[in-house]
C-alpha cells in the first residue's frame, strides 16, 4: 500500500525535483529476477532510482537504518532488508535476499557498502557477485551522478540539485554457472565486470583489480 501511495504521489514529486535524466531503462526486465548494482553517492541513490525504476525494488539496507525511528519506519514500509554489517553470521538476511530473488523480484545492492566521502568509486565487496551466483540472475550494473551534490555524507538536508542516472545492459553470468564459487571468480565478477561498468557508466576510473 505504501509502495502504491508512493508510487502515485511521492515518486512524480522526487522526479521534478532532483532527477534531471534517465538513460537505459528498458535495460530493467519485465519480468524474473535480477540485482541492480550501483555506484553509492548519497542517500539521494536509492531514493532517486526507486522513483525512476519501472518495477518495485527492494535494496539492503545497513543496520543503522533501522535503530533509528524516522529511518526504521522509512526501511519497514518499503520492504528493505537489513544488513548488519558487522555480523560474521548473515545466513537470515542471505535466506531473505534469495527468497526475494527466487520470486522474480529484484534487489538493489551498493557493491561498495558504504557512501563514498569524495563522491569517487570505492572499492567493492564481493557480495553482489556471490548473491548473483547463487541465485543465478543478471546483474544490471547502473551510474549515478549528482546525488554527491544533493546530499553527501556531510550534509545534513538535502540541496536543489539534479541527477543523471544511467542504467547498463545486464550482465550475465551463466558461464559462470555450476562451477565451484572462489574468491578468484568472485574478484573477477565483482571487479573486472560489475565496478568496470558501473565506473564505464559514471565515467570514471576504477582499478581496484
Amino acid at each position: 500500500m505504501f509502495y502504491l501511495f508512493s508510487k502515485i504521489f511521492i515518486f512524480p514529486i522526487i522526479r521534478l525535483i532532483w532527477v534531471k535524466d534517465v538513460q537505459g531503462i528498458k535495460n530493467i526486465p519485465n519480468k524474473n529476477g535480477a540485482i541492480v548494482a550501483s555506484n553509492h553517492e548519497s542517500y539521494f541513490d536509492f531514493i532517486c532510482f526507486s522513483a525512476v525504476c519501472p518495477r518495485r525494488i527492494y535494496y539492503l539496507a545497513g543496520e543503522v537504518f533501522f535503530k533509528k525511528w524516522w529511518w526504521r519506519f522509512l526501511m519497514v514500509l518499503t520492504g528493505q532488508i537489513r544488513i548488519d554489517r558487522d555480523k560474521k553470521d548473515k545466513s537470515f538476511a542471505l535466506r531473505k535476499i534469495l527468497s526475494v530473488l527466487k520470486n522474480k523480484k529484484i534487489i538493489g545492492i551498493f557493491p561498495e557498502g558504504t557512501r563514498s566521502s569524495d563522491g569517487k568509486l570505492q572499492r567493492a565487496y564481493l557480495g553482489v557477485a556471490k548473491i548473483a551466483l547463487m541465485a543465478k540472475v543478471p546483474v544490471i550494473p547502473v551510474g549515478i551522478m549528482g546525488t554527491f551534490e544533493i546530499m553527501s555524507r556531510h550534509d545534513k538536508i538535502p540541496n536543489f540539485k539534479k541527477c543523471t542516472i544511467k542504467i547498463g545492459a545486464p550482465i550475465n553470468l551463466e558461464d559462470y554457472y555450476g562451477k565451484d564459487i572462489d574468491k578468484k571468480m568472485l574478484n573477477i565478477i565483482t571487479h573486472g565486470m560489475v565496478m568496470k561498468n558501473i565506473a564505464k557508466l559514471t565515467e570514471e576510473s576504477y582499478n581496484f583489480n
